[in-house]
């Protein structure tokens, strides 16, 4: 009997593994198409702690992300599912996911590089530009003194 009961445990635990795959849902998103939402939903979640342009925190951008695609969550829950059953293509989704989110970091960073360096260079300019009429303004200063001791000195010496 005591034999019996673990065959009956063992065939369960066998029968319940992971190596389930879902049934290919009528409505199922596009591999390429997934490995975009997956990065959207991506930026979304970390962009949820930052300050928008508002000064708002703690925003939920998901509804966002399921508009741009023009899906609704229980589409993407059946989807991600499917996609879940079947490991190696998921992985592969999520590895396009995050090439192509490192790809745009290094982007938006040679970006602001260059925009930092043009920033730096035309703010250098002006006040090199605003240091030659200080000191003009300084000399202007300096030739009004200048020829004021002079009339002084003439008046002092007529």
């Amino acid at each position: 009997m005591r034999n019996a009961s673990y065959i009956l445990i063992f065939l369960v635990l066998v029968s319940c593994n992971s190596n389930t795959i879902f049934e290919k849902p009528k409505d199922l998103i596009p591999k390429d198409t997934m490995s975009l939402l997956l990065q959207e939903m991506m930026i979304a979640t970390s962009a949820k702690f930052i300050k928008n342009k508002n000064s708002e925190k703690n925003i939920n951008y998901m509804p966002l992300v399921y508009n741009k695609f023009k899906i609704d969550s229980t589409r993407f829950d059946k989807s991600n599912y499917y996609y879940m059953s079947k490991i190696d293509l998921y992985q592969k989704i999520l590895e396009d996911a995050v090439e192509n989110i490192e790809a745009r970091n290094t982007v938006y960073k040679d970006l602001k590089t260059k925009l930092d360096s043009i920033r730096k260079d035309s703010l250098d300019r002006i006040r090199d530009k605003q240091k030659r009429l200080d000191s003009l303004k300084l000399v202007g200063k300096l030739d009004t003194l200048a020829t004021g001791k002079v009339l002084d000195e003439i008046i002092t010496r007529e």
